[in-house]
């Protein structure tokens, strides 16, 4: 039984080896951030995304590479989104979950900008930014969402939640492990109800309502995050003060391994600090080596 269940396991590997080298052949020749883009383990998330059906993961990824030469994610700087920043509605996470895995921290109590545009933009920087420092062999990240402050007038549009949807599940397809949503209030319940018809049914899966006070929902967090790293408003024990400057500080450095990694020729910039003023400058400098986990 045992030795069955090992040659099965083999099969299906060599199976899946081989729908990620016929990927490769249907996509045909690919060169500059394309072919940096298009790693195995890239083709792989494409391929998981629609069932390891190759016909169906190569539009999507066609998809993506169009979207990726028009949209240029990779070039958005924190100099350009950071006033969307400001109130630290998105930011990364100083922990990982028990996975080691990228925390991205959402607060949407704290949205204070109304531009759709801005919005995305911000958000897509964060994601290429959670996924540029994956740890090696990493290819998703988790979600803290904390509904504290949220309400009608906070809460985004519909219109612009359908656009992230598409743009998440579209384009950076099984990046997301899980996503805690915490403390939602009753008001936020229709609005998931509109959202969730845009969702697929995986992604849907991934997302889970908590609540600190009831012991279901902190078994569950405990069983992906050390309570000592966890932020109170997420039923731990950590403490989690979101600093704009200090966070303009390491997205700027951020931005010198990412044009790095992309072979990006930047140019040095200002680090606004939280009253808006000039604080620093950054000029490109030897980056210390990074999980190159952008595919």
């Amino acid at each position: 039984m045992f030795l069955r269940r090992k040659h099965s396991q083999k099969d299906d590997s060599d199976q899946r080896d081989s729908k990620v080298s016929e990927l490769r052949t249907a996509i045909g020749p690919l060169s500059g951030r394309s072919a940096k883009y298009c790693t195995d383990a890239c083709l792989r998330r494409y391929l998981e995304a629609r069932n390891w059906n190759v016909d169906k993961a190569k539009k999507m990824l066609e998809e993506t590479l169009k979207w990726r030469l028009s949209y240029k994610p990779e070039e958005i700087r924190w100099h350009e989104v950071a006033h969307e920043g400001e109130t630290g509605k998105v930011s990364r996470a100083n922990f990982h979950d028990h996975q080691g895995r990228t925390v991205l921290i959402m607060r949407p109590g704290m949205q204070n900008t109304k531009s759709a545009e801005n919005n995305i933009r911000h958000l897509v920087y964060l994601l290429e930014n959670a996924i540029m420092n994956l740890a090696e062999g990493q290819e998703q990240m988790s979600w803290l969402i904390d509904f504290t402050g949220f309400s009608l007038n906070t809460s985004i549009p519909i219109k612009l939640a359908r656009d992230i949807v598409y743009i998440l599940q579209g384009h950076y397809p099984e990046r997301l492990a899980i996503a805690f949503l915490c403390n939602p209030p009753k008001i936020f319940e229709a609005f998931y109800k509109a959202i969730k018809y845009f969702l697929d049914p995986k992604t849907a899966q991934k997302v889970k309502f908590v609540y600190p006070k009831n012991k279901d929902s902190m078994e569950l967090m405990k069983s992906y995050f050390d309570v000592e790293d966890l932020p109170g408003e997420f039923g731990g024990n950590g403490t989690l003060k979101y600093d704009h400057e200090e966070f303009s500080r390491l997205m700027a450095e951020d931005d010198v391994k990412t044009a790095k990694f992309w072979g990006i020729d930047d140019k040095p910039y200002h680090i606004a600090n939280g009253n808006g003023h000039s604080a620093a400058e950054v000029a490109p400098e030897p980056a210390a080596p990074i999980a190159q986990r952008v595919s």
